[in-house]
């Protein structure tokens, strides 16, 4: 199948959340238009945002998809809502957040989604992974993926 290679991210810290992630794999590999091509090891990692969570496990999933941009966010979005995501706090606990990472080599500027997302660089629980999958991937500005997670470091991952 062709298509537009799309990174995924995958994070969860509530009810059972390596199981919330590997449902959530599951559910990417039956998308329509689309095929799952690989997912990186799952990580757990130290929460972001408010004091008291528990720690998150994450993963990113490279998917070959023929679904416009918004449609796979909207796809993403159906599958946080059958897994109970509720949105109450920003950066808050959830038992599931699929974030649209990469969309081929586009960059996009909407309400509703900017690719790449805004705050991948900031988050080795997102570049760890994303360069278990794709050590060789370069970003829309040609920067290769490896260097910003050598900026990063990995403190605070450890892959399970």
């Amino acid at each position: 199948m062709s298509g537009v290679c799309a990174y995924i991210g995958l994070g969860s810290n509530l009810d059972t959340p390596i199981a919330q992630v590997e449902r959530a794999l599951a559910a990417l590999a039956m998308l329509p238009e689309s095929r799952l091509v690989v997912a990186s090891s799952l990580y757990r990692s130290d929460p972001l945002g408010p004091a008291g969570q528990p720690d998150y496990i994450n993963a990113v999933a490279e998917l070959h998809t023929r679904l416009a941009p918004l449609d796979l966010l909207d796809a993403l979005q159906a599958q946080e809502l059958a897994q109970r995501r509720v949105r109450l706090e920003h950066w808050g606990p959830r038992t599931l957040d699929l974030d649209l990472l990469l969309y081929g080599a586009m960059r996009i500027d909407l309400p509703r989604l900017q690719v790449p997302h805004p705050q991948m660089l900031r988050r080795n629980f997102v570049l760890l992974p994303l360069v278990e999958i794709a050590p060789g991937l370069q970003l829309p500005d040609g920067s290769p993926i490896h260097r910003h997670l050598a900026v990063l470091g990995e403190g605070g991952i450890q892959r399970l």
